[in-house]
């Protein structure tokens, strides 16, 4: 898909170069070590995982810690990035689709969905339909991982505006839908002495009668 048919500037912005100079810059093996941590500690709030899919997977760093943790489990990912998802392709035990989470047309239903730095970057205007992305997919568990703020702030991101949105994601999805409750939340920082990440916070949800 060429970055024109994208509906916004940020999904432009990570087709484009920049998302190409990201992967160079992110391509570190301690980085999926720290994500094997982060994951595992969520894991051990859910149950009968069979499933997972990641919305804005990049080249597949969170997909490699969860495959290792569930290498039973179906892997899907989901990027916006050419460059990005055919390095994500070339992993064989990943189902890989090339595509926006905006467009909400993607029928890859997992027992649990997830964004780990991505709704960071979702134009404001457009974080409805990716939290539709989330919900939809979702058989039972949804977890954010992206920065918080308890009221929406936009930062700026490496010089560019409009590139980077803190605000509470969790907290907009268990108020659009309510039938989804909180199971856990925890932070990750980047003083860790063991698995540094970058201040992030992570919000487990789970939908009701699963």
């Amino acid at each position: 898909m060429s970055s024109a048919n994208y509906k916004t500037p940020q999904e432009n912005f990570w087709a484009g170069e920049f998302g190409n100079e990201y992967i160079t810059r992110n391509k570190d093996p301690e980085t999926i070590a720290a994500r094997t941590a982060l994951f595992s500690n969520i894991l051990r709030h859910t149950q009968d995982i069979q499933s997972v899919l990641e919305l804005g997977a990049n080249i597949g760093l969170n997909l490699h810690a969860l495959h290792n943790l569930l290498p039973n489990a179906t892997i899907q990912g989901l990027e916006v990035n050419e460059k990005a998802f055919k390095e994500l392709q070339s992993n064989a035990w990943v189902n890989a689709h090339h595509g926006s989470l905006l467009e909400n047309n993607h029928s890859m239903q997992a027992d649990l969905t997830f964004t780990s730095g991505v709704l960071i970057h979702v134009n404001p205007d457009s974080l409805s339909q990716a939290y539709e992305a989330l919900y939809n997919n979702s058989n039972r568990y949804i977890a954010i991982v992206e920065y918080f703020n308890p009221s929406p702030v936009t930062i700026d991101y490496r010089g560019e505006d409009d590139r980077l949105f803190k605000r509470d994601f969790a907290g907009e999805m268990l108020d659009k839908y309510s039938d989804l409750s909180l199971l856990e939340y925890g932070f990750v920082y980047k003083r860790d002495n063991n698995f540094p990440l970058d201040n992030m916070n992570w919000f487990l949800l789970e939908k009701s009668g699963k």
